[in-house]
């Protein structure tokens, strides 16, 4: 396929604080995704995140830049909780957001109803990956897009595209976890914070570092000890998933979930295109500024460089990945683990 016949791509990037928005926006964003400070969205962090004095301001920025602002109210209200959820999608339709990117089905029902004219994006959260049930929502809450779970590969990608009548966001830079989108249990398991109601995976005041007299760094989850580095090791943040543990049957430290790596789809963003992609999405609400500017920048090249008829090159990214390993995931084969 020429470039000329390629539609180009929406790049969508994070957000976690006004500063880092603008860094977004400057380094070549055509979209900037962020979250409120409160448990609507799913990296709800102290630090991290928006009041809405603040989203307004940089509503402001990105539209005079012509760069569209989208808001994740994307994580599960609790029982008796649903008012904080709504008063995010009406902040959303009152400052005119482009996008608000909602999961659970009532907050979606509640926004079609009350602001019809508030477009709606569905989350990865919600984790919908056949052609039935995107059209589902995208027939009862005039879902505009849909933010795909990284699980499915280019093909099959394709394949939904053809049979769906919506737009596709999909993955293509950072974290990548094992457990199914919007389902993550182990944190609430050791913490009683749930990732997908409260937005916070893995919450700072629960996470310890500890020096062992041998010259090794413990890092622990509440009570869980999750890994231990040695002198020459990088200390990771600590989550469940991707921690190192020991058994009576394995007295060596192995992961026994997933080792930490970050999603990379730089070689596969003509394939992704192809394939009916909208929007590339590059994760990392929590990441530094410097994080923001590298990335998106490198990303911002790499897409012009295919609609121009070039070959992205993202290989330098390799450094910003976790732990300095990189990974096409589920997209280029189901037997990536």
């Amino acid at each position: 396929m020429r470039p000329e016949n390629l539609i180009r791509p929406e790049l969508v990037c994070p957000a976690g604080t006004p500063a880092a928005l603008r860094t977004a926006v400057d380094a070549g964003a055509d979209a900037v995704y962020c979250g409120l400070q409160n448990a609507t969205n799913a990296r709800n962090f102290p630090g991290l995140n928006f009041t809405p004095a603040e989203l307004e301001k940089s509503i402001a920025y990105a539209h005079e830049r012509g760069v569209k602002v989208l808001l994740a109210i994307n994580t599960f209200p609790p029982a008796g909780k649903f008012s904080t959820w709504r008063e995010a999608v009406d902040v959303a339709a009152g400052l005119r957001v482009d996008a608000a990117i909602v999961a659970d089905a009532g907050v979606a029902a509640y926004a079609a109803k009350q602001h019809p004219g508030l477009r709606l994006h569905l989350s990865v959260q919600a984790g919908a990956s056949s052609p039935e049930a995107i059209n589902f929502y995208h027939r009862e809450f005039a879902i505009k897009r849909v933010v795909l779970p990284r699980i499915l590969t280019v093909t099959e990608i394709k394949s939904v595209h053809d049979a769906i009548e919506c737009e596709i966001e999909a993955f293509v830079f950072g974290n990548i976890g094992m457990m199914a989108e919007g389902r993550c249990s182990l944190t609430n398991y050791v913490t009683g914070i749930s990732t997908n109601m409260d937005g916070v995976c893995s919450p700072a005041s629960y996470v310890h570092y500890q020096d062992g007299a041998d010259g090794t760094l413990s890092s622990s989850l509440g009570p869980l000890v999750v890994d231990c580095f040695a002198g020459d090791e990088k200390a990771g943040y600590p989550t469940i998933c991707k921690g190192r543990y020991t058994n009576r049957d394995r007295p060596t430290p192995y992961y026994a979930f997933e080792e930490p790596r970050s999603l990379n789809l730089s070689n596969l963003l003509p394939e992704l295109v192809k394939a009916g992609v909208t929007a590339l999405k590059i994760e990392g609400r929590q990441r530094s500024r410097a994080y923001v500017q590298a990335v998106v920048s490198a990303y911002r090249g790499a897409v012009d460089a295919i609609m121009a008829g070039g070959e992205p090159d993202l290989s330098h990214l390799l450094n910003l990945t976790e732990g300095q390993k990189q990974t096409k995931g589920a997209f280029e084969s189901k037997r990536w683990r």
